[in-house]
This record gives C-alpha cells, structure tokens and sequence, in this order.
C-alpha cells in the first residue's frame, strides 16, 4: 500500500486541537485527543466522508480550494500550510533531484570573509555541508559538526551545548517535517528518521506530531566550554543557485558579552589551529 503521509498529517494535526482551540463547544465523551473527523469537516466546509477518504489515503487529490480550507481549519501556520500544499502535490514540487551537497568556492570564500560571524551551509536534512572558522570553533563541543539534528539528539554534548535543549529539539524535527513534505522517500531523509527514531524517543515523540518549521531567524542560547554562554541570533539565506542549501549566520549584539566571548573563541581556536 502506498504511504499516506497527506493522511497521517492531518490526523496528527487535528490530534493536536481542542474544541476550545477552534471555538467550538465540546459535546459527549471523547475517546481520543483532537478535534473529531466530523468537526474538521464543519469547519473546513467540506463533506466529512470526502474528509475521512482523505485522512485514509482513499481520496489523495483534492483541490488547492480544499486544502486552504483545511490549512484553516486546522489553524495551521505558513510554514505548515505550504507543507500541506507540498503533500498533496498541489503547488511546484522543489524536489530534492534538483539538490547538491557541493558547496561553491565562492560561497566558502565569502563565509570566510566574516571571521567575526560564525558561517556554515546546510542541506534540508541538517547535514552541514561546509563552514568558516569561527563556525567550526562553535561546534567544537561535539564529537562531530556532521549534522544538526544529530547533534542535538544524539551527541553527548547536545543537551549541555542548547540550553534551552526542548525548544531547540522541537524546531530542529520541525526542519525535518517540512524536509519531509518536499520529499518524503529521499533516502538521506528516510536514513537519518530511522536512526533518530531508533535511539531517540524524544525525536520520536516530536516526529509524530507532523510539527512543519521553516529555518529562517531565531534566537541561540548556548554553553560553549570554553567561554561560557553566548546568546546570539541567527538569519538563514537560501542559495540561490544551490536549491536546498541555506547560509546560516550567527551574529551576537555588538558589545554584548557574547560578542567579547564569540572574540575570545575565534582567538582561541586561531592559537590552536596554528600550534
């Protein structure tokens, strides 16, 4: 049977409402978390046996029409709404065929033009396909600055490194959901899921709430080793010519104490790269 993964969001979607979520009075006893079939239908004005084929896979092309209502009636936001569209085949499909890992000298030169900001690209997946110094200083608490998602779940220094970890780890799976929506059968995608879900429950638990969250700016709060906290925001580029690579920059605020200890670092790693 082919996979349903249209179905298995909206379900997961709708488990994640309450009557109250959406204004409607709550009626009788409820055997499960969520809103019911029937009240999505209602409020997405469609035919609740159309919705139930949806959910099902027995029905998996409905209209852009259909699905704005939907993406309403769920109140989900932009990210989760483009992610819907994505699953449905209903807007142009940026597939990761279309993608590289390679990373443009020019790009690697320009990232190291900024040696007072940690640079670094990656992939949909999280893979970090290439970075400046002071990136690779940042990342020095873990074993292996390979990918983020296993950095966060998986590596020891994870949960010291974030600390606030549960927001991190939320939006790190929410990058992946939305991976997902634009391919959902890549084979780096699909790898990475299964060792996350095999030694991860916490990733396990956020995977299957179908969570979408495009990188775009947020805040960091992190605990480097050697020079203590850093609060720094960070803004991620697309690549124009590279689809599927981002440019992720750190910054700190100017004369903060982080930016003295983001300085302090890129001292410390350019002395012990030259020794």
């Amino acid at each position: 049977m082919p996979d349903n993964h249209l179905g298995e969001f909206l379900r997961a979607r709708r488990a994640g409402l309450r009557p109250e979520d959406v204004d409607m009075a709550s009626h009788g006893v409820r055997r499960v978390a969520g809103l019911r079939r029937e009240e999505v239908a209602v409020l997405a004005g469609v035919n609740v046996d159309y919705y139930t084929r949806l959910e099902q896979g027995r029905e998996r092309r409905p209209s852009a029409a259909v699905l704005d209502a939907l993406g309403r009636a769920l109140r989900l936001d932009a990210d989760a709404h483009a992610h819907l569209h994505r699953l449905a085949g209903t807007v142009p499909s940026d597939l990761f065929a279309h993608t590289t890992d390679r990373v443009d000298p020019a790009l690697r030169q320009l990232m190291d033009g900024y040696p007072g900001a940690p640079a670094f690209v990656i992939n949909r997946t999280l893979d970090i396909l290439a970075g400046n110094a002071l990136a690779e200083a940042l990342h020095s608490p873990f074993e292996q600055a390979d990918n983020l998602a296993r950095m966060v779940f998986l590596d020891p220094a994870g949960r010291q490194f974030h600390t606030r970890w549960g927001q991190t780890a939320r939006t790190t799976v929410g990058h992946l959901r939305q991976a997902a929506g634009l391919d959902p059968d890549h084979p780096r995608l699909r790898e990475l899921v299964r060792v996350l879900t095999a030694h991860s429950a916490d990733f396990t638990r956020w995977w299957n709430t179908h969570t979408v969250h495009g990188k775009t700016q947020d805040a960091k709060h992190l605990l480097h080793p050697d020079v203590g906290p850093l609060t720094l925001t960070y803004q991620a580029f697309d690549v124009r010519d590279a689809p599927g690579q981002q440019l992720v920059i750190y910054q700190a605020e100017p004369g903060s104490p982080s930016a003295q200890a983001l300085a302090l670092l890129g001292s410390l790693h350019a002395t012990t790269t030259a020794l």
